[in-house]
C-alpha cells in the first residue's frame, strides 16, 4: 500500500520531513498547500505527479489523502486542522499549535470526537538519548530540573511579533516544556518574568520579549526552572538538567551525560529523531496502530498550555495555576 500523503505549508521544517519521506519506500507526496503557489508548485517538482495548491478545501478535495502534514507558522492554525478533522485525515502538525489556548481546546475536542490519529512535532521525544534518560529516571527520585533554550531571534517576520509566533517560550522553549513534562511528569503551576532588553531596539517590528525565566511546580512535587533568550550572537545552552538523588542528568538534543559520585557516562545519540517521529507516523496510518506517536494532539496540548500560562503570568505578574 503506497500512502498518500499532502503537505500545508512548504518552509523548512516541511523540507525536514520531506527529505526523510523521500528515503522511505511506500509513500508519495502528491499534494502541496502554500499560500504561495510559486512555493507549492517548487515543492510539487519534486514529487512525480504532485500537484500545487493554495487552498486547503482545494487540495482535499481534489483526491483522497492518508494523512496530511501541517508545517505552518503559529498565527495560522485554525483552519488546516478543522478541515481535516471533518473530513477523518489523520495529520502530524508541527508545534506550537497555536499563539492562545481557545484555538487548541476547540481542535483537540474535534478530534477527540472523531478519534483521529493525531502526531505533534515534539521531536525531542524520538531521541534515543531520551528513551535512555527515562530509563534512568525510573531508578532515581527527581527533585528539580533546569532547562535552557539560549540562542539568537530567527530573522523571519512573523517570529519576532508576539500575535505571529507567541514568543519565544511558546514558539520554540516549548521543546524544552515537553521533554521536562514527558520524564518528569505534568505541570501544576506557573510563574513567568520576560524582559525586552534588546532586540526590540535592534530589529524593527519585534515585540516579543528577548529574555525570559518560568518557575514551574509539578504534580509530583519537583520544581524547575526554564529560560531563554534570543538575544545572542552565538547559540549557547539548549537542553535539560534533570538533578536527582543518584546525581545528574543533562541532556542536550540527542546526547545525554550521566553524571554520579563515582563515575561520569556519556551516551552519544544515534537516532534521527525526526525520521522516528515520521516513521511513526506513518505506520499508525497503516495500521491503526498509534501505539508508537510518542505525542499526540491530545497530550501536546498539555505542553501547549504551560506555556500559554507562562504569557499569561508574564503579563500579570501572578502565578497560573493549571
Amino acid at each position: 500500500m503506497t500512502l498518500k500523503i499532502g503537505f500545508i505549508g512548504t518552509g523548512g521544517i516541511a523540507k525536514n520531513h520531506l527529505s526523510n519521506l523521500a528515503k522511505m519506500e511506500g509513500v508519495t507526496v502528491s499534494s502541496f498547500c502554500d499560500i504561495a503557489l510559486e512555493r507549492a508548485e517548487q515543492a510539487a517538482r519534486q514529487w512525480p505527479h504532485a500537484k500545487a495548491f493554495t487552498r486547503i478545501a482545494d487540495m482535499l478535495d481534489d483526491q483522497k489523502l492518508d494523512g496530511v502534514y501541517i508545517c505552518i507558522p503559529p498565527m495560522a492554525h485554525g483552519e488546516a486542522e478543522e478541515s481535516l478533522t471533518e473530513r477523518g485525515i489523520p495529520f502530524l502538525v508541527e508545534k506550537p499549535l497555536g499563539i492562545d489556548q481557545e484555538l487548541p481546546d476547540r481542535i483537540v475536542e474535534l478530534i477527540k470526537a472523531k478519534s483521529l490519529t493525531t502526531s505533534v512535532g515534539f521531536h525531542w521525544r524520538y531521541h534515543d538519548s531520551t528513551r535512555k534518560a527515562r530509563q534512568l529516571l525510573a531508578e532515581s527520585e527527581a527533585g528539580m530540573a533546569l532547562g535552557y533554550w539560549m540562542g539568537g531571534m530567527p530573522m523571519v517576520t512573523w517570529w519576532r511579533v508576539q500575535q505571529g509566533s507567541g514568543g519565544q517560550f511558546v514558539e520554540q522553549t516549548t521543546h524544552i516544556t515537553d521533554l521536562l513534562r514527558y520524564l518528569c511528569g505534568d505541570v501544576v503551576e506557573v510563574y513567568a518574568a520576560y524582559g525586552h532588553r534588546v532586540m526590540q531596539r535592534k530589529v524593527e517590528g519585534t515585540d516579543v520579549a528577548d529574555v525570559g525565566t518560568v518557575t514551574m511546580k509539578l504534580h509530583n512535587g519537583m520544581v524547575a526552572t526554564v529560560s531563554n533568550t534570543c538575544l545572542l550572537p552565538v547559540g549557547h545552552h539548549v537542553g535539560l538538567d534533570v538533578y536527582t538523588d543518584q546525581g545528574i542528568l543533562e541532556i542536550r538534543g540527542g546526547n545525554l551525560k550521566e553524571i554520579r559520585k563515582d563515575r561520569v557516562t556519556e551516551y552519544k545519540g544515534s537516532t534521527n529523531a525526526y525520521f522516528a517521529e515520521d516513521v511513526a507516523f506513518l505506520d499508525a496510518i497503516r495500521t491503526g496502530d498509534a501505539s508508537g506517536i510518542l505525542s499526540t494532539y491530545e497530550d501536546a496540548i498539555k505542553t501547549h498550555k504551560v506555556t500559554v500560562a507562562a504569557n499569561e503570568s508574564a503579563v500579570t505578574g501572578h502565578p497560573v495555576k493549571l
